[in-house]
């Protein structure tokens, strides 16, 4: 697939109150406005979609019938790859050795030519044309974990990076208590992408609506050592606003450690994460 083909694909027309995504992405540069009135409807346009995530918006970007059906078809492989080599292993998992393991088990059946382009542009394509407007800190659809500078937490199945994020996890179970778990650690290109392809599948090959709940691949920072905290016994919750109302919430915020990566009505194109915690000086 041509790259020209990609974005025939998933490029459309904005239209009712939304506004072209490259304006958007650079709203915080805007001094003056053409007139106050028109900023404050894109501004009021933009908030309502991000608190109102996980449906669908005029002008959201979705894929045609044929890309949907490749989309579904490349989360399927990647779902049987992820049981064949196990979940915690797939956290850490890279592209070249997923399309190595596919091609060696039949079971999981080897990527065409036609998905591993549709997975490379996904990739490479600029996720602000469809409302991301985060920067991208993993580069090459091939960059890998390095296993000598990982860990894993123990009773949690996943990994931390060494240095600076595993220091940060360990200050907060201190500081914080039994009542934090780590809910997300480490996930490479692969993990990415599988969980973004997942929900855009879900919600009908629409890749707006999809990637104001998850960073599409290679622009999520679990890759270079962000990581997820929540409560102990809340499940899923710990991915809802309800994680707010937790006493671990609340101790987080109280020692410090709250310097959410997508605070509320962040200019990102990302809904509120208040359990995503962003380590050190990282952009």
């Amino acid at each position: 697939m041509r790259r020209r083909d990609f974005l025939k694909a998933v490029v459309g027309v904005v239209v009712g109150a939304g506004f072209a995504p490259e304006v958007l992405a650079e709203i915080t540069k805007i001094t003056t406005a053409t007139t106050s009135e028109d900023f404050d409807s894109h501004i009021k346009d933009y908030l309502h979609k991000m608190r109102n995530f996980n449906v669908h918006h005029d002008g959201d970007i979705c894929l045609d019938r044929r890309h949907f059906q490749l989309l579904k078809s490349c989360a399927n492989r990647f779902k049987r790859v992820q049981r064949t080599v196990g979940h915690g292993n797939f956290y850490l998992l890279s592209f070249d050795e997923a399309i190595s393991i596919a091609r060696s088990y039949s079971r999981v059946g080897q990527f065409t030519r036609t998905e591993l382009d549709f997975l490379e542009m996904i990739f490479y394509f600029d996720a602000a044309n469809y409302g991301f407007f985060g920067k991208k800190p993993v580069k090459n659809i091939t960059d890998q974990v390095k296993k000598r500078e990982v860990v894993k937490i123990q009773n949690t199945g996943n990994f931390l990076y060494r240095g600076k994020p595993l220091q940060t996890y360990k200050e907060i179970m201190r500081g914080v208590g039994e009542g934090v778990v780590l809910t997300s650690g480490i996930r490479s290109v692969t993990k990415q992408f599988l969980l973004f392809l997942n929900k855009a599948y879900g919600s009908e090959g629409n890749l707006s609506l999809a990637s104001r709940s998850l960073a599409p691949p290679g622009y999520s920072y679990h890759g270079t050592g962000d990581f997820d905290v929540g409560q102990v016994g809340l499940g899923p919750d710990n991915f809802t606003e309800r994680f707010t109302t937790t006493t671990v919430y609340r101790r987080l915020n109280e020692q410090g450690y709250v310097r959410i990566r997508y605070p509320l009505d962040n200019l990102l194109g990302v809904r509120f994460e208040p359990w995503h915690i962003k380590v050190g000086s990282q952009a």
